[in-house]
């Protein structure tokens, strides 16, 4: 039977999540694709939250990784969260890492009392998460006009008296825009 071991990533995952990344990701017309330089700008930054950068090691090999870095609702300034980059190595893809790992990063989230995730990516695949179209939500975006993909989820309340999400336009970090 292999072992699937979720965490937060650490020192000596940085290679192994690049490799991932890359393998996920790869173009014929790209040597390194966005994904990759927008991980390592992000560790980089005030939006970091190393206990939100969860990995999927299974039997043994780092195989997949998501994200969750800060973002701001304006104008209120609500702290908010990012999903992505979510990335699962080609040779282990279909199998429900990357499903583990969404996972696992949104419970994390949920535990340090974070209310609203946003994402950009296949609404077939966020719906299972419970993720929705981020508009019904009143938020805007860069990625707005991409209409389906742009997607929004309020996370349980794990701390009482949690604030409500506020609308508004969401603020990525630097890093995202050279995405």
């Amino acid at each position: 039977m292999t072992t699937l071991r979720l965490r937060p990533e650490g020192p000596a995952d940085t290679e192994p999540i690049r490799q991932v990344l890359a393998g996920a990701f790869a173009r014929p017309d790209l040597a390194v694709p966005p994904e990759v330089g927008l991980v390592e700008e992000l560790r980089g930054s005030a939006a970091w939250l190393p206990e939100l950068a969860m990995v999927a090691e299974y039997g043994g090999e780092l195989a997949g990784y998501a994200l969750l870095t800060r973002v701001r609702v304006s104008p209120a300034q609500f702290p908010a969260l990012v999903l992505g980059p979510v990335a699962v190595a080609p040779h282990r893809q279909r199998i429900g890492l990357g499903t583990s790992v969404v996972q696992a990063a949104l419970e994390a989230a949920t535990e340090l009392g974070e209310r609203l995730v946003v994402v950009l990516g296949d609404p077939a695949f966020y719906r299972r998460f419970g993720f929705g179209p981020a508009d019904r939500a009143g938020l805007s975006s860069p990625w707005s006009g991409l209409g389906e993909p742009w997607q929004a989820l309020v996370l349980p309340l794990a701390v009482s008296g949690a604030a409500e999400p506020p609308p508004g336009e969401v603020v990525f970090p630097p890093p995202w825009s050279r995405v």
